[in-house]
């Protein structure tokens, strides 16, 4: 959608697009209402041609040049509440927006529609900005998956129960969990644990309903962050996990019920059944595939706590996470089901994440 100058206005940005006026108001992206619904937003670029590629909600977009200026532009209509991830693609390189102060990693920035509510305790930080890393780390050999890799474990507010962060270099490098755990737990917003930045080697192979990582999990990871010395209570484990992680999450609530019994997951792949991954359309197959399944065989969950969470705008996922909600429910789990204003997408779990985590220690 082509803008006029005065258009430009409407967002917040003086003078002549691409003046250097212009340039220095430009900021996060910024959206204005649309009369049938939703947000007209703003995304600028300087310099050569590029397109915005946003995180599983919407197809690239292709900026728009403003005259003979190096000021690139595109108006993107987005929904009622959406927060996503998004970075910019020119000539090949991918980076993150230089105006936005949110960033996700190096080459990521966050937008939210005004109405997108807010994400306290997650600071902004930059796209150039380092995370701070947890100071104890512990070196896993796992003779059950093979390899090795490096487990940071972090005790905020001095320490507790065990929180077990699936995909956890996500969330050391990606998104501030660390210092968004520590200033929840300052804030009151839940009681002090000991967070487990678990890494991943194979995602769908670790993350698919096998038993392999949680029996490596009981029997040789938690017996090495004990050895750290830091308070870490096991009895009281949560597992939190996204996507296959989420899925990962619930399978080993049912199989390992000694182990799990407080379960945190976004966007669960539900989906998910031997074979599916490899399908033209993976969600195209039963609904609550493997999950909803086992579901069926009259398990009994009375033991359970577990909040789910997924994205309003995943359409196609809506159906296979509700109906293993329900079946979770009727099979005895005291069970927390919620929708965030986002796709499937980090940037829109992270308010989820620590809300449920606190609502699973009870």
């Amino acid at each position: 959608m082509r803008l006029t100058e005065d258009a430009f206005g409407a967002y917040g940005l003086p003078g002549e697009p691409g003046s250097e006026a212009f340039w220095a108001a430009a900021g996060a992206p910024a959206s204005v209402p649309v009369e049938d619904g939703g947000w007209a937003t703003l995304f600028l670029w300087r310099g050569s041609a590029a397109s915005v590629v946003f995180e599983s909600w919407s197809e690239p977009v292709a900026l728009r040049r403003w005259a003979d200026t190096d000021c690139w532009y595109a108006q993107v209509r987005m929904p009622a509440r959406l927060r996503v991830t998004y970075r910019f693609l020119t000539e090949g390189a991918e980076s993150a927006d230089p105006f936005n102060p949110a960033g996700a990693g190096g080459d990521r920035s966050i937008a939210a529609t005004p109405d997108a509510p807010a994400q306290p305790y997650w600071p902004a930080l930059g796209a150039d900005q380092v995370l701070p890393l947890p100071r104890t780390r512990v070196r896993w050999s796992s003779e059950r998956l093979g390899g090795r890799r490096t487990v940071r474990v972090h005790p905020a507010g001095g320490g507790g129960p065990v929180v077990l962060l699936l995909d956890g270099d996500d969330w050391l490098y990606l998104h501030p969990a660390m210092a968004a755990f520590d200033a929840a737990v300052a804030a009151g917003g839940m009681p002090p644990v000991t967070l487990v930045f678990l890494p991943t080697r194979d995602r769908e192979a670790e993350f698919g309903c096998r038993p392999d990582l949680w029996r490596a999990v009981r029997e040789e990871l938690l017996p090495l962050v004990a050895d750290t010395g830091l308070p870490a209570d096991p009895e009281r484990l949560v597992v939190a996990g996204q996507s296959l992680g989420g899925l990962s999450a619930m399978y080993a609530a049912l199989e390992f019920p000694d182990l799990v019994s407080r379960v945190a997951c976004q966007s669960p792949s539900f989906w998910w059944a031997p074979g599916a991954a490899d399908l033209a359309d993976p969600l195209g197959g039963p609904l609550g595939g493997a999950v909803a399944a086992r579901l069926r065989e009259r398990v009994d969950l009375s033991g359970l706590r577990v909040a789910f969470d997924v994205g309003e705008h995943e359409t196609r996922m809506l159906p296979h996470c509700a109906l293993v909600e329900t079946l979770a429910a009727q099979a005895g789990a005291t069970v927390r089901v919620s929708r965030s204003p986002s796709a499937h997408d980090r940037a829109g779990w992270r308010h989820a994440l620590l809300r449920d985590v606190a609502w699973a220690l009870g």
